[in-house]
């Protein structure tokens, strides 16, 4: 098999849904914006999660995908490590800190049983995030740069999605209409984040992070995050 196929159908197994690292547990504040009705039906759905994948990836998780990338392919595990401390310091509150540990412990877990170098060392690391093992299994499986950002992207509107179906009445027509809708403004996302730098890469959305920190004392909830 050619290396590009190659790449892609690996790019392909570590963004799928069906990956068993619980990301279907987490809603990214969603929940709270439901329960808050700021989020309510198909448009509104389309709104906000457009809107975190549009001006909150670009600005952060992917600039610093790009460097962890970079770190790995490099070896520089100092670096690497600098890195998943950044992000974890930017999470705006204790639930998206935790989520974003939880993934990348359950990530590196898996690719530790694939045989990936380093995977194991982040399996019960406090620095664990999901950017840091996603980046580690793009540069082990050669898959470029770009698109690794993509699916890594993809990988996060595709749950978003499927958390907006459990949470609103909106069919799954509905769901592939948002999803197709959103996943256009991507590609443009994508290349914003890419050519972010590092010193600056950060953002303001106090919209996200009231529903995030509210959502810890929700009296019922569906989602951990």
């Amino acid at each position: 098999m050619d290396q590009p196929d190659l790449a892609l159908l690996r790019l392909l197994q570590i963004a799928s849904p069906a990956l068993p690292i619980g990301a279907f547990a987490y809603s990214q504040g969603l929940e709270q914006a439901v329960l808050l009705r700021w989020v309510e039906d198909e448009p509104s759905a389309s709104e906000w999660i457009e809107g975190v994948i549009t001006e909150i990836l670009p600005r952060l998780d992917l600039p610093v995908l790009a460097e962890l990338y970079a770190a790995w392919a490099a070896g520089d595990l100092e670096r690497v490590r600098f890195l998943s401390q950044f992000l974890h310091a930017c999470r705006e509150s204790a639930e998206l800190a935790a989520e974003d540990r939880h993934l990348g412990a359950a990530l590196a877990r898996v690719l530790g049983g694939l045989g990936v170098p380093h995977a194991q060392a982040f399996i019960a690391d406090a620095d664990a995030t999901f950017a840091t093992s996603f980046s580690l299994a793009a540069v082990h499986f050669q898959v470029p740069l770009r698109s690794a950002a993509l699916g890594f992207s993809f990988s996060w509107l595709e749950q978003q999605v499927a958390a907006a179906t459990r949470l609103l009445p909106i069919g799954h027509i509905a769901a592939q209409r948002l999803l197709s809708r959103v996943l256009q403004r991507l590609p443009e996302a994508v290349t914003r984040g890419l050519d972010l730098t590092l010193v600056d890469a950060g953002f303001l959305a106090p919209g996200l992070a009231l529903a995030s920190a509210l959502h810890e004392t929700a009296y019922s909830r569906l989602f951990r995050s």
